[in-house]
């Protein structure tokens, strides 16, 4: 990595879920099950901000309204911990299969249940699976209506599941609103967009390619990088939903046991930061 590189501040976050939450399972297992299930997001979290702290990296958490409701010590002390607070939605649901009015009764809830327990104002939103699309633009209005100050949900890319392809790629201000959306990061090359700022294509990837790539997002585009990954992503032992399909599981358990060494080497390569301080709305 360039040291110009080093010089540019990242964006580190984390997408507070358990495995069962994932949208690779939602044909799986219905949301009535999840409570009889073993939950692993508390401890693996903890982990998450273990190794944050062996790298004095603050970081923003995306917790899911789910989870702070059965594990409300977890916020707390995310809180405490120096880390930024930022709201995941309430179910994990897919924002373009939802009403406007749930959609708006669910992120109010989440939100100022979040608020509740760390006693501060919830400033962003990232929707479940980016999925914030063409067909869900409406929901940057019910954002900007409930006093968020930016959004990280547009991922400017094809995918099966979500995505704006022509959205630009880095951040800017839908519309005429003062919400701020930031895009999760992808490079250019040849005129194709790549995504590289993390979750499943970070586990897929060589490292070493990844490192190129975000580095070039910060020496060749001048630009801050937003990283993501989940609690579950280090955590290889964790419940097998057999009843899945191929794919999702392919998905899902693609090189868990790599991930944690793979973000230690991240933490150390880049420099990294909350997305608030970051993006200029702390």
């Amino acid at each position: 990595m360039s040291s110009s590189a080093a010089r540019v501040t990242n964006a580190f976050t984390i997408d507070v879920e358990d495995y069962f939450h994932v949208t690779a399972f939602a044909a799986s297992l219905d949301r009535a099950q999840w409570d009889g299930l073993e939950s692993r997001v508390e401890r693996n979290t903890m982990r998450m901000l273990e190794l944050l702290a062996k790298h004095n990296v603050r970081a923003t958490f995306f917790v899911l309204g789910w989870v702070a409701e059965r594990v409300p010590g977890l916020v707390r002390a995310l809180y405490a911990a120096g880390h930024e607070i930022a709201c995941h939605g309430l179910t994990h649901q897919l924002v373009y299969k939802q009403t406007q009015a749930l959609f708006r009764e669910e992120t109010h809830r989440s939100k100022s249940l979040l608020e509740d327990l760390s006693g501060v104002k919830v400033r962003g939103y990232r929707a479940a699976t980016y999925s914030i699309t063409n067909k869900s633009l409406w929901a940057l209005d019910v954002l900007q209506e409930l006093e968020f100050e930016y959004d990280s949900s547009i991922f400017p890319v094809h995918h099966d599941l979500y995505g704006i392809p022509d959205a630009p790629r880095f951040a800017y201000k839908p519309g005429d609103g003062a919400l701020l959306e930031v895009p999760l990061t992808t490079m250019e090359v040849g005129g194709f967009r790549l995504p590289c700022g993390g979750g499943g294509y970070f586990r897929l990837l060589p490292y070493s390619l990844f490192r190129w790539a975000l580095g070039r997002v910060n020496t060749r585009d001048k630009q801050a990088a937003v990283f993501y990954c989940h609690p579950w992503e280090i955590d290889p032992e964790q419940p097998r939903i057999e009843q899945a399909s191929m794919r999702s599981k392919f998905r899902h358990y693609l090189n868990l046991g790599a991930t944690e060494s793979r973000l230690n080497r991240l933490l150390q390569d880049f420099k990294w930061g909350r997305m608030d301080e970051v993006f200029g709305v702390a």
